[in-house]
């Protein structure tokens, strides 16, 4: 097995020696620290060298890291375990087993995500993570509001295993639960990834789990904590402690009636009552947000705090203007995420904001960018959000009278 300094370039290495020297091997350093010794040698910041750690998983908090050592194994490559033969009569399999790559091996626990920015339910949903309760959480809200993100993070600060599913209509229950698969002309049995999370004792993340058609009722006894009779197998699989499960949906499982959400569908009453607790998660605060797009900008190497705070206004008043019923559409902080990437690729930020509404209809993306090039100029957003307010209600009061008449 490797190991990871052995996986290093040169001239990481000569920096992890500057480093073991001052701080000492294996120790666990800050990001100061490391700035502050690569200042005294002359060096720039060791920007490449913090990504590295982050990468291979040696991000311990905030701004911290642990130092590799000669007995740290590098993980890139799990371990493939043998696949016995199995003989299979009469078209039933005789013998089971788990899946052919030894899961045991790999690291479930998410990757640390630089610069991101707790809020909202974090804080919560770090608790019930770190309990290692059964505590069935839904979480809904916007797209593209952090509802995931936020799961993953709060999975990766607490070092807990998470099994991510993304739902579908065509999910059924032996891509959940698992099933017989075919393996060098062999049948052999493969756990699904709720089965897997139940034996590992980990997170289970069903991802728009509002996208589901009833064949997701296969979870039910498993939403109940009480383990789950596999019937292909006839085996009872009793979840380890830390199992839990977390659910993230655009709506409340009722459908959307406005259309905005197609695909999305009406989940039995039963189901969604077995989820003890509902976050429902909004778009983040001017403040946070700009705080978010600030770190963005910064980590695509083009920061620009001016840039953040226009962008984040442009969206406020589009939000409130969308609340209203001004528009039908909305700017998501992952759009503006997607504008600050697509301007440190294009260095113009006009440019950026176009190709990224470029998505919506003509009508929309041009309101949307004069909205964007008035703040740009310099324009009051309370101003503009005030003169978008006074012409919506001009455009009621016309459509009251012709209804009148």
């Amino acid at each position: 097995m490797k190991t990871l300094i052995n996986e290093m370039s040169p001239k990481l290495k000569d920096f992890l020696i500057l480093v073991n020297k001052e701080l000492g091997e294996g120790s666990e350093v800050s990001r100061q620290e490391l700035n502050d010794i690569a200042l005294g040698n002359g060096l720039p910041k060791p920007r490449t060298f913090i990504k590295w750690l982050t990468k291979h998983g040696l991000k311990t908090g905030h701004g911290k890291y642990q130092l590799p050592t000669d007995d740290t194994e590098s993980s890139s490559q799990p371990d493939l375990v043998s696949v016995p033969k199995v003989a299979v009569t009469n078209n039933e399999p005789q013998a089971t087993v788990n899946l052919m790559m030894n899961t045991e091996t790999q690291n479930l626990i998410p990757t640390p995500f630089e610069g991101f920015v707790p809020w909202g339910h974090c804080a919560t949903i770090k608790k019930v993570i770190q309990s290692k309760m059964f505590y069935p959480v839904f979480i809904t809200g916007l797209s593209g509001n952090g509802k995931t993100l936020g799961v993953t993070q709060a999975c990766a600060e607490k070092k807990r295993e998470m099994i991510r599913v993304n739902i579908t209509i065509e999910t059924d229950e032996d891509d959940l639960l698992g099933g017989y698969r075919l393996r060098d002309g062999q049948t052999v049995w493969q756990n699904g990834p709720v089965i897997e999370a139940m034996e590992r004792g980990s997170v289970l993340l069903l991802d728009e789990i509002d996208l589901a058609s009833n064949k997701i009722m296969c979870l039910q006894p498993i939403l109940e904590g009480n383990g789950v009779f596999v019937k292909k197998i006839n085996k009872f699989i009793k979840p380890k402690l830390g199992f839990t499960v977390v659910a993230t949906a655009n709506t409340k499982g009722k459908g959307s009636e406005d259309g905005q959400f197609i695909g999305t569908n009406v989940l039995n009453e039963a189901f969604l009552e077995r989820f003890p607790i509902t976050f429902e998660q909004s778009y983040p605060s001017v403040r946070i947000e700009t705080k978010i797009i600030s770190g963005m900008l910064e980590t695509e190497n083009v920061p620009d705090s001016a840039f953040a705070e226009n962008l984040v206004n442009w969206a406020d008043i589009i939000r409130k203007t969308y609340n209203e019923g001004g528009v039908d559409e909305i700017i998501s902080t992952r759009r503006l995420v997607h504008i600050a990437k697509a301007y440190s690729i294009f260095k113009n930020k006009l440019k950026a904001v176009e190709v990224c509404t470029n998505r919506f209809d003509t009508d929309t993306k041009e309101s949307f960018m004069d909205l964007y090039t008035k703040i740009d100029s310099g324009v009051n957003p309370e101003d503009l959000l005030e003169k978008t307010n006074d012409n919506s209600d001009d455009i009621e009061d016309d459509e009251d009278s012709q209804s009148v008449i």
